[in-house]
Parts: C-alpha cells; structure tokens; sequence
C-alpha cells in the first residue's frame, strides 16, 4: 500500500525530505501542463453520489453508474489494475482502477504522476470486492486537483497539537473524527435555533464594533476607525443591544454573537467565542431555568440519542439537573451557612477560618460567599445543576430579590465543575441600573482602565421603559465540547487564536 510522507532517510530532516517530496510534485505538475493535461483548468465536475450514502445503499446501487469526486488517500498497484480510497465529504470508498477501462496513457498517469492527496472525479459501477468490500469499477478518471504538498503518514495521521490547530485543513483532510466534530457542532447550532424558532423568538444580530467600552468586567479588543477618526472597541457581549429591542416590543429576540475578550487562554477559554444570547418580556429567571435545562435535553437527545452521555470519562446525565442557591451549595460544600454572618466581619472570620485568603480585606459578606462558593463548590457540581440567588456584588444587571435585596434574580448552571451559561431576571430600573454602572465603571478606572465608560444609551432605552424580563446567555462552544467530548475548546472552534510563528 502505497503511503503518504515516509520517514526521512538517516541524515535527512523530516524538512529537508519535506522540500524533495514538494519539488518531485511540481515536476509533474510541469510534465502534466506540458502534456496539455493541466489539472486546474477544470472549471466544475458532476457528482451525483458520495460514499457513505453508497455504501449504506449498496443493494440499490449494485450494478449502477455513479459519478463521485475525492481525494485519494491510498493506493496500491498491481500492475494492470490498481485500487485506491478516495475520501469525500460523508467518507471514503474504495476505486478499482484498470489500464484496459480508462486506457493505457491515462493509467500510466495515475500511476507515475498521480500523488496521494491529488483529487479526483471518476464515473463506474458499483460493486463488491471479494472481501465484501464495497468499491466503484471506474470506467473513467480525470485528475482534478494536483497536491502539491504530501499528505502526513496514513497511520500516524496528523498528531501534533499546535500543527492540527494551525493547519486545520491539513487536520480535516487527515481526521474523520474531526469532521465529525464541526457537523456536530453544526447540527448542535441548528438544533438550537429550531429550539427557539419554535417558540416564537427572533434571530437577530446586533454591532461587533462599539464607539465605547461597555458591559461586564472582560477587558475588551480596541481599534481605531479611520473614516470617523474614534477608538472602538470589540464586543464582550450582545446583552444590552437585545435589551433595548425587548423595549422597543420585540419580545422574544436571540443572537448568535461571535464574542471577543482580551483575556487569558486555557482549556474554556479562546479571545473570540460563541455565545448565543436570548431575552424574553414578561418572564423572569425562573421561566430562564425550565427554558434552558428543556432545550439542553432537547438537543442533546436530537444529537446524541441519549440523555446519558460520557464527558471525559465522566457519566453525565442530561435528564435531571438538581437546583441550588448559592448561599445552599456552600452551606452544604462549605459547611457554613451565610444566615449565621451578622455582620461582614463574621462573614471574613468564616472565611478565615476555612483558610481562604479574601481578595479585598474589607470584603463584604456577598463577596465573601462569592468567594467561598469558588474555593468549595464550583468544581463539585458535576451532574447538570443550577446555581441561583447570587449576591449584587457581582450582577450589575440582575434585578434584586424583592424578599432579600442583597441577593439578586441571577443563576448560573454547572457541569462536570464548569459553568455553562448565565441568566438574569433582568434589571429594569433606570435609576438603579445607572447607579451600579457608574459604581462598576469608578471600580475599572481605579484600576487604571480610563476607557470604562457608562452606556447612556442604553439607560435612555430603560428610561422608556424595559418590561419585566428573562435574560440567559450560553456558551456555544462549550456545549459543543460537552456533546462531542471534547477536552478543549480549540478542539470545537475550527480556527482557534494561535501566536504565529516566527
């Protein structure tokens, strides 16, 4: 069976091996357009079958003519007659090549000029070999594409991390499972939208460039608009554009937002992401809770066929999500209740006493529960769970708890210890609203950030008034990995962020 790149002959480098290999192509490339046989000057080729749905027909396709492009990943001669697999976008098959079907000039080509890599249109009937294998007795072959570069080994296939990332094509071509991952991405996403469709919202899309600094605590992307001669800055979230269209009375509204944050990189974290964003009048965090934990069964029955799936090497089940406020979760990770903190200074004791260093020493007692539930909850909530009644120290945009206006109508939902999306009763007070974005912007700017501005836009548009309002933004991405079993985002984002090389 001939191979792909082979390992570099002692004293070779695998680069310098690299380079002959590329030479060797382009010299056939010149014999071949010298032969009046240019392989680009093909414009367009008739495929009316591919290999998957070939082979899982195969009784009604035995015996007939079908048209089929790909590129060969194999090939293995046997003087007369030869056979190669050629994959396309749903597999790959198996061809059966003669001199005596498509001439001998032809024939000598495919196998003296033809390279593992190359693409191919080629017209046969199907058949099965005597192994039982499901093939195309090609009648006729055209080269369609000359690769110019060779393909990595076909066994060890394309392995290295920071060359599958940065050559994604190169990582498709060579990986099933990889296409595999990008259709389920893409089936994930449509499931989604048919989800929301159904129930009345609209897709909308709102601007990625904004003329100030705005939002959550993300450290945003800055440019500079020439025609206008202003700094702008890239979006961190599509919230508050999708508030002010529930204002105006388009109630049920969602996006799919590409989302750039300049901020560190790990294994849940890439500079550009997808979240999608969705807001409904007239609901509240709950209604949020009961939409969110439905459609994540929903699609992932539609994609997986199961509610019971492995991330990881973890059983997750999708079917029951267990509901917690966070003052509950730490009272039963931590083993301190908040309720018995009188005062803020208890609530530091606690801290203190579990051994947990505070990031600000005069921390009140939100903060303190907030950082307790990092240190002792977050990496225990494995199964799916919701997270609810956060502090107003940290949810600027959530409406207070009428019962308890320390807390606001805020939850995050939780698996395998990593959140997964978040969700407000959305605030809908001018007044407060503006109070705590001016209180979010002096905290950004006494860290020396004097571009934090506040959105007076957007505290017109609650001046006309915002109906009461559930508000949830997921991670796209990190639902994906979760249903693919993906251990890194850049697993699921075809063209992660890379530094270049020198």
């Amino acid at each position: 069976m001939e191979q792909n790149r082979t390992n570099a002959p002692e004293g070779v480098t695998e680069e310098e091996q690299l380079i002959e290999q590329a030479k060797i192509r382009r010299d056939k490339l010149a014999k071949l357009v010298a032969e009046g046989k240019n392989p680009y000057e093909q414009v367009k080729y008739p495929v009316d079958a591919d290999s998957q749905t070939v082979k899982d027909n195969f009784e009604a396709y035995e015996g007939k003519t079908v048209t089929m492009a790909g590129r060969m990943m194999s090939r293995r001669i046997m003087g007369k007659a030869s056979f190669s697999h050629i994959a396309d976008k749903s597999g790959s098959i198996q061809i059966y090549v003669t001199r005596q079907d498509i001439g001998e000039e032809n024939y000598l080509s495919y196998k003296k000029d033809y390279d593992i890599g190359d693409i191919f249109g080629f017209q046969g009937f199907v058949f099965k070999t005597q192994t039982g294998e499901v093939s195309v007795h090609v009648t006729s072959l055209t080269l369609l594409t000359k690769s110019l570069l060779p393909l990595p080994e076909k066994y060890n296939g394309l392995q290295d991390k920071d060359m599958k990332y940065r050559l994604r094509h190169l990582d498709l071509i060579m990986n099933k499972d990889v296409r595999d991952t990008f259709r389920t991405r893409s089936l994930i996403l449509k499931e989604i939208r048919n989800y929301l469709d159904a129930r009345g919202y609209l897709e909308v899309d709102t601007p990625t460039l904004l003329p100030l600094e705005i939002g959550a605590d993300a450290r945003p992307f800055k440019t500079h608009h020439n025609a206008l001669d202003i700094d702008m800055y890239m979006r961190i979230e599509t919230e508050l554009f999708l508030k002010r269209l529930i204002v105006g009375g388009m109630d049920k509204v969602y996006e799919v937002g590409r989302i750039f944050r300049n901020e560190g990189m790990d294994a849940y974290h890439n500079p550009e992401f997808t979240s999608i964003e969705m807001y409904e009048a007239y609901s509240d965090y709950f209604n949020m809770m009961d939409l969110i934990e439905d459609l994540y069964k929903t699609v992932t029955l539609k994609v997986c066929g199961t509610l019971d799936i492995s991330y990881q090497g973890t059983q997750i089940h999708m079917g029951d999500w267990t509901r917690l406020t966070m003052a509950e979760a730490v009272k039963k990770y931590a083993g301190v209740d908040y309720n018995d903190w009188a005062t803020d200074e208890d609530a530091r004791a606690a801290a203190k006493g579990l051994g947990v260093e505070l990031e600000h020493e005069n921390a009140t007692k939100g903060w303190v529960l907030i950082e307790l539930f990092d240190a002792f909850v977050e990496d225990k909530l494995i199964q799916p769970t919701v997270i609810y009644d956060y502090p107003v120290e940290n949810s600027p945009l959530a409406k207070r708890k009428p019962s308890n206006p320390a807390f606001t109508e805020r939850f995050e939902y939780f698996i395998c210890g990593h959140e997964y999306g978040n969700a407000f009763s959305e605030l809908n007070d001018p007044i407060d609203q503006k109070q705590r974005m001016v209180k979010q912007v002096e905290a950004k700017r006494a860290k020396g950030n004097n571009d934090a501005q506040v959105d007076e836009d957007f505290i017109n548009a609650l001046e006309y008034g915002l109906p009461p309002t559930g508000g949830l933004g997921l991670g796209l991405d990190r639902f994906v990995m979760l249903l693919t079993d993906s251990a890194t985002i850049r697993d699921v984002i075809l063209f992660p962020t890379m530094k270049p090389k020198k």
